[in-house]
């Protein structure tokens, strides 16, 4: 059993919790239960997608900065990519994953946040990076996931100035990709994560791996992946099942099992 983090699942849709009064500190505990959670998520057959939710007053306002506070260069160097795999451990569920924000999303909070393929933010949001303001900078993929999402230019501002932005200008910036009030923040993310809870599991892993792997080459590179990603997905029954059923009964009707 975990302790403050959970994975409960209704109608396909997974939706890992986390759960540490008042502001979801992301402390090493956390930081491996978030591993967990993902490792089950990705494993059971009953989870066709997944929400990552902190509560409906705030997301996650940053790593334990009491935890780290005493730490040294020695103490920090073992066990940095710890953290960055536990911060980053949404990213590597191979099915549709959405962020669901509310509140402060902050520093490890919002790489969190960032390893989800959507982020739909309540009105009362407030993101970003305030590790410089400590004498530090992200260091659980922040800097590499916000510069691909946004851009250099933008990720340097806040991780510079150790700014928060609000839910509007978060959406503006491509930071996140809905605003909805706070109240429905949890329910919209539902809502979309169970649009692919019947669809084609393999295929979406599929177009997981390839777009996510492209972002990490060169486009030739890219392009090689996708090819193979692509001639693998029609040894899937849902392959079959989706073309057959375009060719007699025409778009959006077909029925996926996952397989």
């Amino acid at each position: 059993m975990t302790e403050f983090v959970s994975l409960s699942v209704d109608a396909g849709v997974g939706t890992i919790r986390i759960d540490r009064p008042p502001m979801n500190a992301l402390n090493r505990q956390i930081q491996g239960e978030l591993l967990e959670a993902a490792r089950e998520a990705s494993a059971r057959a009953d989870v066709r997608a997944v929400v990552v939710y902190g509560g409906e007053k705030n997301f996650a306002a940053g790593a334990d900065v009491k935890e780290m506070a005493s730490m040294s260069y020695s103490d920090m160097a073992p066990v940095s990519r710890d953290l960055s795999a536990g911060l980053g451990a949404i990213s590597t569920i191979l099915k549709p994953t959405v962020a669901a924000v509310t509140g402060y999303a902050l520093g490890g909070g919002l790489e969190v946040a960032l390893g989800a393929d959507r982020r739909i933010a309540g009105d009362n949001a407030k993101l970003g990076f305030p590790e410089i303001l400590l004498g530090i900078f992200p260091g659980g993929g922040g800097t590499q996931r916000a510069a691909r999402l946004i851009g250099p230019s933008r990720t340097k501002d806040l991780v510079y100035t150790g700014r928060m932005v609000d839910a509007q200008e978060a959406l503006a910036i491509g930071l996140v990709d809905e605003v909805v009030p706070a109240d429905e923040v949890y329910d919209r993310a539902v809502a979309y994560a169970s649009r692919f809870t019947s669809g084609p599991a393999l295929a979406y892993a599929a177009a997981k791996k390839a777009i996510d792997g492209g972002l990490d080459t060169d486009l030739r590179t890219g392009l090689d992946i996708e090819s193979d990603l692509f001639a693998g997905v029609f040894a899937s029954d849902d392959a079959k099942a989706g073309m057959a059923s375009f060719v007699e009964n025409g778009p959006g009707k077909a029925t996926f099992t996952g397989r």
